[in-house]
């Protein structure tokens, strides 16, 4: 799991960096790829649910992170309420 996140994809979004789109793209279906290895041979759903849950934590962590560096007001609307898991609690 550790190594998802020192992953490139996330490494663009935490740094200040100056990136295109085609880069952030890129990175992000690399990203996914590994999404998909890390939970391709796991046949323990409880594992898989608990892997991408603490992903969601950590992309709301580093959600919160960037805009906290903002200092600027940002917007209230969150991508991650947005997102379309199929286990609503």
């Amino acid at each position: 799991m550790n190594e998802m996140f020192r992953d490139r994809f996330i490494g663009l979004l935490s740094e200040p960096l100056q990136v295109t789109n085609k880069e952030i793209q890129r990175a992000y279906e690399d990203f996914l790829a590994e999404v998909e290895i890390l939970n391709q041979g796991e046949t323990d759903y409880q594992v898989v649910f608990r892997t991408m849950s603490l992903a969601r934590v950590e992309f709301r962590s580093l959600q919160s992170q960037i805009l906290y560096e903002q200092g600027k007001k940002c917007r209230k609307k969150s991508l991650f309420r947005e997102s379309y898991c199929c286990c609503r609690l």
